[in-house]
């Protein structure tokens, strides 16, 4: 045993110092990037990986220390990426992801895409013209969803001045866009999680979504506001909206690798198409965070309905144009 530990101890010595200047060398880099490394790191790094490298498989032939073989594995571990590794930068990968993957992502998820919105707005008219026959069907489609006075009971007047900011009534128009916004975000989230379930309850999620908002859509219709309440919908609706259906889609996606794996196991199926469902998805929270910025600018900002149209129509011209369009050296 004493011979054993003085042989681990010889191996050590020898070339301990070695380890020490790469394992310094990575230190710098991984706190502050390449570009603090010097022309003689650079140089000196290949050299000492590959020493480090030959280190770690005597220590394994010979079944030295194994807190001597641990150190040397989790050492070249770190070299090797900084060695053979693509380095970019947290920003180059951000960019990389808006330019590229994400837009790519939802180019390929076309039929999904589709598929969701068909699902969304289904639900939406289904409600909207079952409301507009019969009222009562407000209440039992979204009449929990409502409390604060936004109903077929409630007057023209009032509705109308739930949509524009008048320094008096902020304060509910704000509870109620934060409302829209929270609901639609969990459902957008949902839409993707639960998609591995075949894709149920991402339907049944879409669908219900449509319902609340087609059942609103036809008290303000039926008020004679369907214009106006479009406008304010709108404003930061078409960038919502479009977030739930890509959600949707990105459950999809999921949903149909599980429900059809082809030659693939359901697992691996899943997993295949995770990767451009979560792109998808993480777009998604991107779209959200822009809607609700567009939501309280424009709430507070914007009262004249042609502006608030413009801003709809401008917001939906430039995300089909960014997710549609090709680009050229990319894929689509």
């Amino acid at each position: 045993m004493s011979g054993d530990l003085l042989k681990s101890y010889r191996f050590r010595e020898e070339r301990e110092g070695d380890w020490q200047k790469l394992d310094l060398i990575l230190t710098r880099a991984e706190n502050g990037g390449v570009k603090t490394l010097t022309d003689e790191d650079m140089l000196a790094l290949p050299r000492l990986y590959r020493q480090a490298v030959s280190s770690l498989s005597v220590a394994r032939s010979i079944s030295l220390d194994q807190n001597v073989i641990a150190y040397l594995e989790s050492l070249c571990t770190r070299a090797y990426f900084f060695v053979y590794g693509t380095r970019t930068s947290l920003g180059e990968r951000m960019m990389t992801f808006l330019r590229r993957d994400w837009p790519a992502a939802v180019r390929a998820a076309a039929w999904p895409t589709l598929l969701s919105a068909l699902f969304f707005f289904g639900g939406g008219l289904l409600a909207f013209f079952l409301c507009l026959q019969d009222m009562d069907w407000f209440w039992t489609l979204a009449g929990d969803a409502f409390r604060d006075g936004r109903n077929p009971d409630a007057t023209a007047e009032y509705l109308r001045s739930t949509l524009y900011s008048d320094g008096h009534g902020d304060g509910q128009l704000s509870a109620f866009s934060s409302f829209l916004f929270n609901n639609n975000a969990q459902i957008a989230l949902f839409s993707f999680a639960l998609g591995f379930a075949f894709g149920i309850p991402t339907a049944w999620l879409l669908v219900y979504n449509g319902v609340i908002l087609g059942a609103f859509y036809a008290v303000f219709w039926q008020k004679g506001l369907g214009y106006e309440f479009t406008g304010w919908l709108m404003i930061h609706g078409v960038t919502e909206l479009f977030a739930i259906i890509l959600a949707g889609a990105a459950g999809f996606i999921i949903g149909g690798a599980v429900a059809f794996p082809g030659e693939r196991t359901r697992l691996a199926s899943a997993r295949a198409a995770g990767q451009q469902a979560a792109t998808i998805a993480m777009g998604c929270v991107i779209m959200l965070i822009f809607a609700a910025l567009l939501e309280g600018f424009g709430r507070q900002l914007i009262n004249s309905d042609v502006i608030r149209y413009i801003v709809a129509g401008t917001t939906l011209v430039l995300w089909l144009a960014y997710f549609y369009l090709p680009r050229r050296g990319g894929p689509g």
